[in-house]
C-alpha cells in the first residue's frame, strides 16, 4: 500500500509539469488506467489492495475525465450557446458570425493539439472520443440547424460555417493518435 501511495504521489507530482490542464488530465488518466489494469491483472496484488482501493482509483479516473472535458470543451460549447444572440428580438449576424468563427478557431486549435497527444489504451481513447462526441456534436448540430439560415448560401456561409457535424465527428475520431499525420490524412481524404 505504501508503494502505491508513493507511486500515486509521484504521478501527481509529474502531472504538474504539464502547463495545459487538459494534457495533465490525459496524463493522469493514461497512467491511472495503466496502474489499475496491472493491479487487476494480478490476482494476488488485487486481493492485497482490496476493492476499496480499486473503487477509489476508478472514481479518480472518472473525475480526471470530467475535469478534462470541462477544461477542454467548455469554451467550445459556450460558442454554441443560444443566449445573447438576439438584439431587439432579432438574431445579430455580427454576434452569430463571431460565435461561428470562435467555434472554428477553438475547435481547430484543440484538434491540432490533441490529435498529436497519445492515449495508448484503446478503450480509454474510445471512451474519450465518445464522450466528446456526445457533448459537442449535438450542440453543434442544434446550433447549426437553428442559425444556418441566417447566412446567405455559398461562399459567405462557408466562411463562417467551416464544418458540418459529420466533419466534427471525423475530426474527433482522430484525437489522441499521437502523430501529426492524422491532420494530413484528414486533409487528403477531403
Amino acid at each position: 500500500m505504501m508503494v502505491m501511495d508513493l507511486l500515486d504521489a509521484k504521478i501527481e507530482m509529474k502531472s504538474k509539469f504539464y502547463r495545459d490542464p487538459a494534457l495533465r488530465y490525459i496524463f493522469l488518466m493514461n497512467n491511472g488506467r495503466y496502474i489499475l489494469q496491472k493491479i487487476k491483472g494480478s490476482t494476488d496484488i488485487d486481493e492485497i489492495m482490496g476493492p476499496s482501493w480499486s473503487g477509489k482509483r476508478t472514481s479518480d479516473l472518472r473525475q480526471y475525465h470530467k475535469n478534462y472535458q470541462r477544461e477542454t470543451w467548455r469554451k467550445v460549447l459556450q460558442c454554441l450557446n443560444h443566449e445573447g444572440l438576439q438584439i431587439n428580438g432579432k438574431v445579430s449576424k455580427a454576434i452569430l458570425k463571431g460565435r461561428f468563427k470562435n467555434f472554428n478557431t477553438l475547435f481547430d486549435e484543440i484538434h491540432k493539439t490533441q490529435s498529436i497527444w497519445m492515449v495508448s489504451d484503446e478503450q480509454l481513447k474510445s471512451e474519450l472520443r465518445v464522450s466528446i462526441s456526445a457533448v459537442v456534436i449535438p450542440a453543434y448540430r442544434s446550433f447549426l440547424g437553428r442559425f444556418k439560415s441566417h447566412f446567405d448560401s455559398g461562399k459567405k456561409a462557408e466562411k463562417y460555417i467551416k464544418h458540418q457535424p459529420e466533419d466534427i465527428e471525423g475530426l474527433i475520431d482522430t484525437l489522441f493518435e499521437g502523430t501529426t499525420t492524422s491532420m494530413g490524412r484528414r486533409r487528403h481524404n477531403n
